[in-house]
Parts: C-alpha cells; sequence; structure tokens
C-alpha cells in the first residue's frame, strides 16, 4: 500500500464514522457497506465484502443508540479490510484464510472505539454548554462553529480508532500470520462459518421471541447441513 491508499482508507474512515450517530445516518456505517466502501478504495471491493459478510451479524444487535457505546464495528470493519489488503500484500497471504485473520484480530480492537467514542462525548458535552451560552448572547456565528467541532471530534475518534485497529494489528500480524495462516487454510470453510453462526446466535440472543432458541437450532442444523452436503 502507498500513503495516498491509507489516506484514502482514513477519509471512509471519517465517513462512516460520521454516519454511526453524527451526521445524515444513511447506514454506510454498517460493516457490510463499510468495509466494501474501503476495499473500493483499495481497489480490491471483493475483499471488503468478504469482511464485511464475517463482521455484519456480529454487531447487528449492538446500536450505538442513546447512552450505549458498543466497540466500534466500523471501524473494526474499515480496519480488517486495510490489515487483509496491506498485511496480505506485504506477506504474501491472500485469501480468505488472510481475511480471517484480519477480522480476528480487528475484532478484540474495536474496544479502542469505545475509548475514543466516550472522549468525542465529552469534548460534545462541553462544545454543547459553549454553544447555548453563545446562542444566550445572540452569537449565531459561535454556535455554528461549536456545532462543526462536535462533528469533527467524532471524526477524529473515527479516525482514531482505525489507525489504533491498523497499527496494532499490523504489529500482530506480521508476527503472527505465517505462523497461523496454515492452521486457518486447514480448518477451511468451518472457522469461516463458525463466525457467522455466532453472528447469528448473538442476533437472535437480542430478539425478544419466545422461540429464539428454536429458530436458533434450525438454523445451526441448516448450516451443518450445507457443510454435510458440500
Amino acid at each position: 500500500m502507498v500513503i495516498a491508499d491509507y489516506l484514502l482508507a482514513g477519509l471512509v474512515a471519517m465517513l462512516t464514522g460520521l454516519d454511526r450517530v453524527a451526521l445524515v445516518q444513511v447506514m454506510i456505517s454498517r460493516p457490510l457497506v463499510a468495509a466494501p466502501l474501503t476495499g473500493l478504495v483499495l481497489g480490491n471491493p471483493l475483499l471488503g465484502l468478504e469482511v464485511g459478510m464475517l463482521l455484519e451479524l456480529l454487531w447487528l444487535g449492538r446500536l450505538p443508540v442513546g447512552a450505549a457505546i458498543p466497540p466500534d464495528d466500523t471501524q473494526v470493519a474499515v480496519g480488517a479490510t486495510v490489515l487483509a489488503f496491506s498485511m496480505g500484500q506485504m506477506l504474501d497471504l491472500v485469501g480468505m484464510p488472510m481475511v480471517i485473520l484480519a477480522v480476528l484480530v480487528a475484532i478484540p480492537l474495536g474496544k479502542f472505539g469505545q475509548i475514543f467514542d466516550r472522549l468525542a462525548r465529552n469534548v460534545n458535552d462541553r462544545l454543547a454548554v459553549a454553544g447555548l451560552k453563545a446562542l444566550s448572547d445572540g452569537n449565531t456565528n459561535g454556535l455554528e462553529r461549536r456545532h462543526l467541532m462536535g462533528l469533527i471530534s467524532f471524526a477524529v475518534s473515527s479516525l482514531a480508532t482505525a489507525c489504533v485497529i491498523v497499527l496494532i494489528g499490523s504489529v500482530v500480524l506480521f508476527y503472527t500470520a505465517p505462523q497461523l495462516i496454515g492452521a486457518v487454510r486447514d480448518t477451511g470453510l468451518s472457522l469461516q462459518y463458525s463466525l457467522i453462526i455466532v453472528g447469528a446466535a448473538s442476533l437472535l440472543g437480542t430478539i425478544n421471541v419466545n422461540r429464539s432458541i428454536s429458530l436458533f437450532c434450525a438454523a445451526f442444523s441448516g448450516t451443518l447441513l450445507v457443510l454435510w452436503m458440500r
């Protein structure tokens, strides 16, 4: 990857991060969209789609609504796509096994998103107080500036999360990917489907229906049947 690729990925990280809670909210922040967008600017949208498909179900039931601040699934998707692309080129490891490794490394690093998101919200609390004072003084320009600063704080928070995921993930993958890639290849589709099954189970746990266990068992059995038929 060249510097321009990282800059474009950083731009995607900020735009999709703003879509989570701060601006527009047209759902480009979902991993199934954010990851392919990142892959598109890097020249490999299919890679991003593979990342997004593995991540989407894991966070579908955990939304940043109200005071809830879940791990940043958007930047996990962006960061995992960058990791799979950049480290795959550096280590000459391509394909789904590298994608799975990048996803597994990026997922726990999404906790940093909670930290940066909380800092951004604290900054915005102070900006809201300052904006209210500016409004009471009749200073509408000051109110507009603070409103824009609130958007910038969320954008910087998203960019910081993506940078941490890529930096730490790159170091981890550089030392572990060559040793683990063989084991991931050996597991084949089993590990890939396990992430989907875990995501489905996580989603069903948030559904308030009496037959959620039955639905999970049916989905699990169906997946096993598909694997057996292959």
